[in-house]
């Protein structure tokens, strides 16, 4: 069974923060979320609901060697939920997470709360997230610098009050369909200013970025509500 999110947040082709232009969230996905947010979470029963998840996500929400699916664990919980959300709203497509937002026990905002929380309480293992072949990790630390820090922090630690992903430690291929999906217009979510700050890139500087997150170790610190 596919699940819970396979093709969920991870990234920096995952940030949520809706900026200038942005289409806003249908009325009805801005409630859900709020009515997420006002859950006190039990972290017993989003355990539970991860069974789902784990064919895709791994045990411990780090993904699987392949790298196609995200890493999850640490992933901020609000973040976690807004990406949930959007799969069912249809401002993120992926054939499996809708159908995984749709059933498999997601049914209530205590539901999204819940594995939301259990999923961020998850260690992050950067030391398992696949990678590129290294040649422009420099190039993606530079670019990295200079478009992603302001917003994901400088350790790519992202901030769960501003619904701005977590990126250290995230799977290279992963990261790069992302990048690539925002390019061809096939993430609806994603706000300015991502596809104007991707668009100039080449392919070495896309590739490179994506195998600097991926080598980018995950801070211990966590910015939350």
């Amino acid at each position: 069974m596919k699940t819970l999110t396979c093709a969920l947040i991870g990234l920096l082709a995952a940030s949520t923060v809706r900026g200038a232009g942005a289409p806003a969230d249908p009325p009805d996905a801005r409630q859900e979320l709020r009515e997420v947010l006002r859950q006190t979470p039990s972290l017993a029963h989003g355990a539970e609901l991860f069974r789902n998840c784990v064919p895709c996500h791994g045990t411990d929400g780090n993904g699987l060697p392949q790298g196609d699916v995200p890493a999850i664990a640490q992933q901020h919980q609000r973040v976690i939920a807004k990406q949930l959300i959007d799969y069912r709203h249809a401002e993120r497509w992926d054939p499996l997470m809708e159908e995984v937002v749709a059933r498999h026990g997601l049914s209530s905002a205590r539901d999204i709360a819940d594995v939301a929380a259990y999923v961020a309480a998850q260690r992050r293992d950067g030391a398992r997230a696949g990678t590129g072949d290294g040649r422009q990790v420099e190039t993606g630390a530079r670019l990295y610098s200079r478009d992603c820090a302001g917003c994901h922090g400088a350790d790519g630690e992202g901030n769960g009050v501003t619904l701005v992903p977590r990126l250290a430690g995230q799977h290279y291929k992963y990261v790069l369909r992302q990048l690539h999906d925002t390019l061809e217009q096939r993430r609806p979510n994603m706000p300015p200013p991502h596809p104007q700050l991707f668009d100039p890139l080449q392919v070495n500087e896309l590739t490179g970025l994506a195998d600097y997150l991926a080598r980018l170790q995950p801070p211990r610190r966590v910015l939350t509500p």
